[in-house]
């Protein structure tokens, strides 16, 4: 079973983390709730997360320090992060946020529609590359001599790991050129289009280790692409 992203919904007013959690939750996904920077930094040190929403005003701790926080530390600093803010003091105001590494900034209201689409693209990539993360390491454990493999807890004969192997990736590859297809036809953010030629690139280099160890490839142990 394929398990849900997490998102983590950073604002300290009850009523806007229970309307953002109205118009995320057909996405179908583990929403996680915090109601200040400092939370959210909390959260962060446990869980893996698809995208964070943060809001800019919050008092103590606002928007703009948290999301320099989290690019600052090496597991968070990938982390989609897309700002909300009530106000808009113009241009200087919306580069700070640019500035400070989010992928998006948008101002409320906003429209839902849009920012479900746009979560939705986030959450999408973060189960390819986790897909992508399961191939790789099933993939070492061949290279490692393992003809057990995490498939059922079996043994499996090398030529029968790699079929299995192959079919697995061969859906995730299918689903990322689906993913590519889609933003290449819609005004995507130019960071989810970075993303998703970041995994096509993985997925291709992941390709081509497993075929160097078809047999008669006459390949020796091909190096493998880093999931991240």
């Amino acid at each position: 079973m394929v398990q849900k992203a997490k998102i983590l919904l950073v604002d300290d007013r009850p009523e806007n983390l229970l309307a953002l959690e109205a118009i995320l939750s057909a996405l179908d996904q583990t929403l996680v709730r915090a109601s200040s920077g400092e939370e959210a930094l909390k959260a962060l040190l446990t869980d893996d997360f698809a995208v964070i929403l943060l809001d800019v005003q919050m008092p103590g701790m606002d928007g703009f320090e948290t999301a320099a926080h989290i690019k600052r530390r090496e597991r968070t600093r990938d982390i989609p992060i897309i700002f909300l803010t009530a106000i808009n003091h113009g241009p200087h105001h919306t580069f700070r946020g640019y500035a400070a590494g989010a992928v998006d900034y948008i101002s409320k209201p906003f429209d839902p529609w849009v920012l479900r689409a746009k979560v939705s693209v986030f959450v999408e990539l973060y189960m390819k590359n986790c897909q992508l993360r399961e191939q790789a390491a099933l993939l070492r454990l061949q290279l490692e001599g393992g003809g057990k493999a995490a498939l059922g807890g079996d043994a499996k004969e090398p030529a029968g790991l790699l079929a299995e192997l192959s079919a697995r990736l061969a859906a995730v590859e299918e689903q990322a050129e689906a993913l590519s297809k889609q933003l290449d036809d819609e005004s995507a953010d130019a960071a989810a289009v970075a993303t998703a030629a970041h995994l096509e690139r993985k997925l291709t280099g992941l390709r081509r280790a497993l075929d160097a160890l078809e047999p008669g490839a006459g390949g020796g142990p091909a190096s493998l692409p880093s999931p991240n």
